[in-house]
């Protein structure tokens, strides 16, 4: 067995790891808007709290490993490498960090902090949030988008345009949010 082999076989498995973290946040958001009680919300709220060392973890070692990769084996002048890494290091950590770590932080906070019974009116503002829920769906869209690069390996352009996509693709499919928040304000 080769290091690129090791490399690689770290690259795709924390590759799967992100997508359970992914799946784990997205299905905690689905279950999230379902329940009807604080205690319902507390034991999702700690399915949210324990995916997030799961995705970090798994994050950096697909980093890692591709970054490994790409240096040692491909170059940095392949298209589909330099518009992944581009991918990875400016649209993943800011959307984390801005949009939905405090989004779902504030939720298993409340959730915490509340008494047991009914949905508070401001919890439920919070877990129906079209905004976390779009990103969180288009951040799916851009890590598939960039597993399709790594798959298929297409020019430079051709990674731009997958990318641009793969961004319209994820912040399309959080239309149905924002409609149904817009129609439940009426």
């Amino acid at each position: 067995m080769s290091l690129y082999t090791l490399a690689l076989f770290l690259h795709v498995s924390g590759d799967v790891g992100i997508f359970i973290g992914l799946g784990v946040q997205l299905l905690s958001l689905a279950a999230l808007r379902r329940a009807r009680s604080t205690e319902q919300v507390r034991i999702v709220a700690a399915l949210i709290t324990l995916s997030d060392p799961i995705a970090v973890i798994s994050a950096l070692l697909t980093v890692t490993a591709g970054l490994y990769m790409a240096l040692t084996i491909w170059g940095l002048q392949h298209g589909w490498i330099a518009v992944s890494l581009t991918s990875i290091v400016v649209f993943l950590p800011p959307v984390i960090r801005i949009v939905i770590e405090p989004r779902m932080r504030a939720i298993v906070t409340m959730a915490k902090e509340m008494p047991d019974g009914p949905l508070p009116a401001a919890l439920q503002v919070r877990i129906h949030d079209p905004v976390l829920g779009t990103a969180l769906q288009t951040m799916a869209a851009i890590v598939f988008g960039i597993v399709f690069l790594m798959t298929i390996k297409p020019s430079l352009v051709g990674s731009i345009a997958a990318m641009i996509v793969a961004l319209i693709l994820g912040l399309a499919s959080g239309l149905p949010l924002w409609l149904t928040a817009r129609t439940n304000r009426i």
